[in-house]
């Protein structure tokens, strides 16, 4: 947990004023039983009115000022957990965004939103306990033992009999509860996964009539977590017994030997009142450490998760000396290619060789798991190949900023992703400066204008989250727009036409063919019809190249191509 403190630094100065608030705080607090004992000895003891109202006067400046004190301290040290939360949160999300797909994979979604939210609460909630208590409950501890024994040295071996028991408590009663603090984080992350994966699947859910199921799933990982919460709780719930008993005990204890002592002469009264007063500000400061390493280790469990994450390093990062390109414009170019997941036993892609200019349209098409999503990702380098090199304008990709090479491509993915706001807001996240001409031009490309004027607001109608308003025809036409808008060198299509009707298809591919006539495209496809106009027609089968030319050219030298159209369309249509 030290490791994050380090995004403290832009609040070191409140954070020494917090320090040095409650350390008057403390001051104030270990002051006043002194004052009380000389009202009480000397004042009422002599029945001098005005020594009485001069230190009664002291004493309520004294509190004023420890209450003004810790009303700032306690202001401060809330800010200061507050924005070290937002540097934590904002520090995780900018780390996992610029994370690979790999990583992704590495760390599931659930637990990413689990560690960015509820662990990070976690830790700040702490830090203010941390910051109130790191220096009042020591300082309490240590000055009230010392002031008890300026008082009585005698009667302070009630405390040497006392402390030791607390202090045994919270040690055992710790080691049972941190590894299960650790373990309520990782059932955490089970329930958001199963709350998720249920939230986001609701359809298939109920085709399948497997509701449920899926309430059984739902309430297995949530009594798994109430359980363990539970046991927890108990395990913490027994300091506070333990505290109260010997916190009356030592009360007894004082009280008893005190008036003892009193009696022989040996102590005045005021003297035991104060001592009185020490004992408990000293057990109620370990009660107060007490409550800090219940939080703790919770604390630490959240925070060790938290830098698991920001340690990650992501795998796809710029090189040192990145390289522009200058000439060339939407030149792709595969070099013998290799690509394998981490993990697998056989490469998802071999020996892939191909060039592509501007003004070309080349698709890639094959089976199921050929790898045609594969070779258009490692376009963008959303992962690094193991051999080879792909080119864009004659650089090799990871020679690139990644910056610079995205801000090429236009990517339409397989799965047509919205985001909530407004439709034009949608189609400018390809274009931040779109105007609303351009907007409204690529929406009419992407032959998205129908059902967007059948909306009440046209352009400004709401998209709901991940476009659930929408239907997924509607979704790859507004993902295509996205992707027009930004007018770039290079279009990747990833399966973006399978949505949608031939009809539709058809006049789309018709309207892309006059607007990407400068640039590269890329599309990938399951259908014959949508790739058999193309300039270049990649084949795959299982990660190799079966194939590459036109349509008339495959369908007479390559044996995967010609079984795939004769798998879609009639012999009439071929002809």
């Amino acid at each position: 947990m030290i490791r994050l403190f380090r995004f403290l630094r832009p609040y070191r100065f409140p954070i020494a004023l917090v320090f040095a608030l409650v350390f008057l705080q403390s001051l104030s607090d270990l002051y006043l039983p002194t004052l009380l004992a000389k009202i009480v000895d000397t004042g009422i003891v002599n029945g001098d009115t005005s020594y009485i109202l001069h230190t009664g006067g002291l004493m309520l400046l004294v509190t004023l000022g420890g209450t003004a004190c810790a009303v700032v301290a306690t202001f401060f040290s809330s800010r200061i957990a507050v924005g070290f939360g937002r540097i934590v949160r904002g520090k995780l999300f900018a780390h996992v965004e610029s994370f690979s797909l790999h990583e992704f994979d590495t760390v599931s979604t659930a637990s990413l939103i689990t560690r960015t939210t509820n662990d990070t609460n976690q830790v700040q909630q702490v830090l203010v306990i941390i910051l109130r208590m790191m220096i009042s409950a020591p300082l309490l501890t240590i000055g009230g033992i010392i002031m008890a024994i300026s008082q009585d040295a005698t009667l302070a071996w009630v405390l040497v009999g006392v402390i030791p028991l607390l202090v045994i408590a919270i040690f055992f009663i710790m080691r049972s509860a941190i590894p299960l603090f650790q373990i309520m984080q990782v059932k955490l992350d089970r329930l958001n996964l199963v709350l998720d994966e249920g939230l986001i699947g609701v359809r298939v859910i109920r085709a399948f009539t497997r509701t449920d199921y899926e309430k059984a799933r739902f309430d297995e990982a949530n009594r798994d977590l109430t359980d363990t919460a539970i046991k927890v709780n108990r395990i913490v719930a027994l300091m506070w017994p333990i505290m109260m008993i010997v916190l009356n005990v030592a009360t007894i204890a004082i009280l008893w030997f005190g008036s003892i002592r009193i009696d022989r002469g040996e102590m005045q009264v005021g003297a035991l009142i104060a001592f009185l007063q020490y004992a408990m500000q000293i057990l109620f400061a370990v009660l107060m450490l007490s409550m800090m390493f219940v939080m703790l280790p919770r604390a630490s469990a959240s925070a060790k998760r938290i830098n698991e994450v920001l340690d990650i390093a992501p795998e796809i990062n710029d090189a040192a000396q990145v390289k522009e390109t200058i000439v060339q414009r939407g030149v792709v170019e595969f070099d013998d290619v290799t690509f394998s997941y981490p993990g697998a036993e056989e490469p998802a892609l071999s020996n892939i060789a191909f060039r592509t200019r501007p003004g070309e349209i080349t698709a890639i098409i094959g089976g199921t798991g050929a790898g045609k999503s594969t070779l258009v990702s490692l376009i963008p380098r959303f992962y690094d190949i193991q051999s080879g090199s792909v080119r864009v304008d004659g650089v090799d990709v990871r020679e690139m900023s990644q910056e610079h090479l995205r801000s090429k491509i236009g990517f339409v993915p397989q799965r047509a992703v919205l985001f909530s706001g407004t439709i034009a807001e949608n189609i400018r996240y390809g274009k931040e400066d779109a105007t609303e001409a351009e907007v409204q031009h690529a929406a009419d490309i992407a032959q998205a204008t129908e059902f967007i004027s059948g909306m009440s607001d046209g352009l400004d109608s709401t998209i709901a989250q991940g476009g659930a308003n929408v239907s997924g025809g509607q979704k790859q036409r507004l993902s295509i727009a996205r992707a027009l808008v930004r007018k770039p060198e290079i279009y990747v299509f990833d399966d973006s036409f399978s949505a949608l009707d031939f009809k539709t298809d058809a006049r789309l591919r018709a309207a892309l063919k006059n607007e990407v006539t400068d640039a590269t495209v890329f599309i990938v496809a399951q259908r014959v019809s949508t790739v058999m106009e193309a300039d270049q027609i990649i084949v795959l089968d299982e990660g190799r190249v079966a194939g590459i030319g036109t349509h008339h050219e495959l369908m007479t030298s390559c044996e995967v191509y010609r079984e795939i159209v004769l798998s879609q369309l009639a012999a009439e249509e071929i002809a």
